[in-house]
């Protein structure tokens, strides 16, 4: 079930960005090694060299800090930039970058290890399922509705409906590689970066004639 404790502290010393950041960094090496049961938020303070009262300071709880675990990660290895469309920008450079990025992400050992904590926990836990999908996954499609919704407005490319557009994009990234990765049949490290953005580039050229205009 969902851990829940005492709720968070009120107003008082300004919060150190350090601790907060080894808290994410402590809270992410114990998700993927324990699951998300097996980690008690006593344990991720002591990873991350902080009291019990610091680590409540800045999460109220280990939902919350799992969630912003999730987000962080994303953030970092997706940065919002990715997203943004310069004035002179050419759509295949940006859905490479995005391509790239998002293909390191999605096949990286974190990653797999993390999906394969959140399978396990569909059934015994499937409100933290959703808080995991809407943290990360949810994120990363509604930052790309955004922005096939401007690409379609600037007529780059001939998009009706972009949050479909982005459900096809990211499935196209994943391929059969993830799931394969996934239930242990390949290792990440079997891949080569060529291979890897072969690929990637094979999936923007599918995609550029399925919506040009």
């Amino acid at each position: 079930m969902i851990d829940s404790h005492s709720p968070a502290p009120g107003p008082g010393r300004p919060k150190d960005p350090a601790k907060r950041e080894a808290i994410l960094a402590a809270a992410q090496v114990l998700f993927l090694a324990k699951g998300y049961e097996g980690s008690s938020m006593d344990a991720i303070a002591s990873e991350a060299g902080v009291s019990k009262l610091t680590l409540y300071s800045h999460f109220k709880d280990k939902e919350a800090l799992f969630c912003a675990a999730v987000k962080a990660t994303c953030e970092t290895r997706l940065p919002r930039r990715l997203f943004q469309l310069a004035d002179d920008c050419r759509i295949e450079a940006v859905l490479l970058a995005i391509g790239l990025a998002f293909n390191a992400l999605v096949n990286s050992p974190e990653s797999i290890g993390l999906h394969r904590v959140m399978v396990g926990m569909a059934t015994q836990n499937p409100a933290l399922v959703r808080m995991f999908f809407d943290a990360g996954p949810q994120q990363l499609l509604s930052d790309l509705q955004r922005m096939f919704a401007e690409v379609d407005a600037r007529g780059l490319l001939t998009i009706a409906e972009p949050l479909r557009a982005a459900e096809h994009f990211c499935s196209l990234i994943k391929g059969a590689r993830h799931f394969r990765l996934l239930i242990g049949y390949v290792e990440a490290a079997d891949a080569d970066a060529g291979s890897d953005e072969a690929h990637v580039r094979d999936v923007v050229a599918t995609f550029l004639r399925a919506y040009g205009r």
